[in-house]
């Protein structure tokens, strides 16, 4: 089969780079011509596991290319993926300005049947505005080319997005003509070998399932750190909270662990996305909109917990930071609960230090020079009045504690992730502070 992928960013370069794994020929389009150069070379612009080495084979074996020109990609192309930006406006609302524009380019420029898939996070009725313009393009041509349109929303984890991918636990694709679902079901063989379904449904059904299934997730963080911060009000022990509602299989243990609220490209958008959604249809989503308000609340969390520690004293402290990306195994700033920390620090006069593996030069891209980035975590406690764990990176995982009485001006860790266990902390003689944690 033939596959075109419309937007080289985090999902279709793993959309497309994974489809060319399983010997399907795929050609990814992007109208950035610097970064289609970088891509042709192998040179990828994001970080994520595994996905670099499998770029390189499949433009090796010729499976995948890299245009600018969309008309290069549809020639004998029977699935097209849009996977383009859908940033969110003011409002909180999707953007859909690119999704349309490539279903125009697709119209244009097309010859022969094929189905036009929407991977981007779209919200409900994005397909059926797909189809409108697309018609238009053929119609303004008089083209009388069948076309369908299909909903194959993503669920890839920033981080083990290869992975995801290629050993999916579901596949939810909205259709609504056999034509197309045989067409999907064909390109989607190789993954399901494992026995996890193809789950083939109604478009809006399969449009709403991305937002429901990320909201949920959101909630599920909310939730917990809602009852953190209690816990530590009432002198409970999240900790053992989560091990006891954990444990009942109808709430499970996943997205139960407390911390400095959630970021990234998804959640927050989505979660917006689907406010705004229902307010434009009448209905207030009430849980959601607490979801977001306790995860803005959630960033300022272990600057709050600084601030009085220190009694407001925080002019020119030493503030040690161990991790920038909202999560381990990615660069990705995106709403990243670093940000907010970092410029409340600044605002009150503190001097930041910040250490993490590989999301440094992305969050000198947003922010610049105002705190100093460093090459070792170890570097990062130079001075320290103060240890923050942002981040819960695997080489954070174990504290040398001799070393880092040595580089530390102070005696204090704010485990903004929990990963540490509050007796060993104190026994080596260092004030420890978690969340929702005695």
């Amino acid at each position: 089969m033939n596959i075109t992928i419309v937007g080289t960013g985090y999902v279709g370069l793993v959309t497309g780079t994974c489809l060319a794994e399983t010997g399907l020929n795929v050609t990814c389009v992007d109208i950035d011509p610097a970064k289609i150069e970088k891509l042709k070379q192998g040179i990828i612009p994001i970080y994520e596991p595994g996905l670099q080495p499998m770029v390189e084979r499949n433009i090796e074996h010729g499976r995948l290319k890299f245009t600018t020109d969309i008309r290069e990609a549809l020639p004998g192309c029977e699935v097209l993926f849009s996977a383009v930006g859908t940033p969110p406006d003011e409002d909180g609302s999707a953007d859909l300005q690119y999704v349309l524009q490539v279903a125009k380019d697709t119209g244009k420029y097309m010859s022969d049947y094929l189905v036009f898939v929407t991977k981007s996070t779209v919200p409900i009725g994005t397909a059926e505005k797909v189809r409108k313009a697309l018609k238009g393009e053929l119609d303004a041509r008089n083209a009388n080319i069948d076309f369908d349109i299909a909903s194959n929303p993503e669920f890839l984890k920033e981080g083990s997005a290869v992975d995801d991918f290629m050993r999916p636990d579901r596949i939810v694709v909205g259709v609504d003509t056999e034509r197309a679902e045989k067409t999907i079901q064909k390109l989607y063989k190789p993954f399901v070998l494992n026995g996890h379904p193809i789950l083939f449904m109604d478009i809006p059904s399969a449009e709403m399932t991305k937002y429901a299934a990320n909201s949920m997730l959101a909630t599920k963080i909310s939730f917990m750190n809602d009852i953190a911060n209690l816990c530590e009000i009432v002198g409970a022990d999240v900790t053992n909270v989560r091990r006891g509602i954990g444990s009942d299989t109808r709430i499970g243990q996943k997205f139960l662990y407390a911390g400095v609220g959630y970021g990234g490209s998804c959640f927050p958008k989505d979660v917006k996305a689907l406010i705004k959604a229902a307010d434009d249809k009448g209905y207030s989503l009430e849980i959601l909109k607490s979801v977001e308000n306790v995860n803005d609340r959630q960033k300022s969390v272990l600057y709050n917990k600084l601030y009085e520690y220190f009694k407001g004293d925080l002019k020119g402290k030493n503030i040690a930071l161990w991790g920038l990306a909202f999560k381990p195994n990615t660069d990705d700033m995106r709403e990243a609960p670093a940000l907010v920390l970092i410029s409340k620090l600044l605002q009150i006069g503190a001097n930041v230090r910040a250490y993490d593996p590989v999301a440094m030069e992305e969050t000198h891209r947003k922010i610049g020079d105002v705190i100093e980035y460093v090459n070792d975590k170890h570097e990062a406690l130079i001075g320290a009045d103060a240890l923050l764990l942002v981040t819960e990176w695997n080489e954070f995982r174990t504290l040398n504690f001799p070393v880092m009485k040595k580089l530390m001006k102070g005696n204090v860790i704010f485990d903004g992730r929990n990963i540490y266990e509050s007796k060993d902390v104190t026994e080596n003689g260092f004030d420890y502070f978690g969340i929702g944690r005695k």
